[in-house]
């Protein structure tokens, strides 16, 4: 599977802005990315309220995944990975708050 290790670096953690900027970015690459801490669940990181409703404060280490079998149409996984590498570093932006 797919995976992509991040840090949050919104002061305020994913909450309000930051996750709804998060949200949308992922929305925007067209993939199911999930979002889990190390030992957590995984949720759906392209909704709001269940980023919001994980917790993911400040300096929380988190995991971006895909699932192989949930990857749409011709998508190769190089560019899977591609697309979470980018997701990483919109969280690891200190002003995404």
């Amino acid at each position: 599977m797919p995976e992509q290790r991040s840090i949050v670096a919104a002061a305020l953690g994913l909450h309000a802005r930051a996750a709804a900027i998060f949200v949308r970015t992922v929305t925007d690459t067209g993939l199911p990315v999930t979002i889990r801490k190390p030992n957590g669940s995984a949720v759906d990181a392209r909704s709001l309220l269940e980023v919001m409703s994980e917790d993911f404060g400040h300096g929380c280490e988190v995991l971006l995944e895909v699932a192989p079998d949930a990857l749409p149409g011709p998508t190769s996984v190089s560019d899977v990975a591609a697309a979470l590498r980018s997701l990483s570093a919109v969280l690891e932006r200190p002003g995404l708050n």
